[in-house]
């Protein structure tokens, strides 16, 4: 009898009419913690972008008041000309990192859609430019012509974001970082890759690197980025909610590629 009473409690033919199952109850609770998680990502993610873009203009802002300033203190034509030339060629940049900002508010879509990644790459590489430069970082670019991915634009920008930073870090004293976009036709996918000359990853971690809250820095950086250990984990999941996949290969002492793979966009007029 005693063991026949202790067995009812996990009977759910014996719960009051209405009572919600208490599994049921631990996943949906689960859900809404992962939807939470996700959500505090894309602050974190939108959070650095505003960050990197509002510094980008801050040095702007620098530049165009210095040599105003220089301008009107000096009288001499040679001077005058050449603060002009640097006011106008920060005045472009501006213009860039403005258009780069308007294309992040475009690829604000939360569906996947035909996307040309090439526009991505670059605008995040120009918003990532004298952060590149003041590390040392060469950054050499194959963006091949190819037909579109399947994807949510705003959320491959986090990760690539994610990855140029983290192939930035990885190289400390400097190196090079080389970002290619090319079209496996055979496959069906358009591959974006980011390959770093940094110290590479030890192959006993290489298996923990998208695992939530692994990391192998210390905390952030004197930029204040990385090191929460949530990036990489946000990046597979982003990946392969859009069906796709993403791998890495990595070698101590030469450096680290990450490879994303995306699904390519049907053509037009097909679903």
């Amino acid at each position: 009898m005693l063991n026949d009473t202790l067995a009812r409690p996990d009977s759910t033919e014996d719960m009051p009419v209405g009572h919600p199952d208490p599994l049921t109850e631990l996943h949906e609770q689960m859900s809404d913690l992962r939807r939470e998680l996700n959500r505090c990502r894309r602050m974190a993610a939108l959070g650095e972008l505003v960050g990197t873009t509002t510094h980008e203009f801050n040095n702007v802002l620098t530049t165009i008041i210095n040599f105003a300033k220089m301008g009107l203190r000096n009288s001499d034509n040679a001077t005058r000309e050449k603060a002009f030339q640097k006011i106008l060629t920060a005045g472009q940049r501006a213009a860039q990192i403005t258009n780069a900002v308007l294309g992040m508010a475009r690829n604000r879509s939360s569906d996947p859609e035909p996307t040309d990644l090439r526009p991505i790459v670059s605008e995040t590489l120009m918003l990532l430019e004298r952060e590149m430069k003041n590390y040392r970082i060469e950054v050499i670019t194959e963006l091949c012509e190819g037909p579109r991915a399947m994807a949510c634009g705003n959320q491959i920008q986090q990760v690539l974001m994610n990855l140029l930073v983290n192939a930035r870090q990885a190289m400390p004293n400097g190196g090079t970082l080389w970002v290619r976009l090319q079209h496996d036709d055979v496959a069906g996918l358009v591959d974006l890759t980011v390959r770093d000359s940094g110290t590479g990853i030890p192959a006993e971690q290489l298996p923990s690197i998208f695992e939530p809250y692994f990391s192998t820095k210390r905390g952030p950086d004197e930029s204040g980025k990385g090191g929460t250990g949530l990036g990489l984990s946000a990046c597979k999941e982003i990946i392969e909610s859009h069906r796709g996949k993403i791998r890495v290969q990595s070698t101590v002492g030469k450096g680290t590629a990450f490879t994303i793979r995306l699904p390519v966009a049907p053509p037009l007029g097909e679903t």
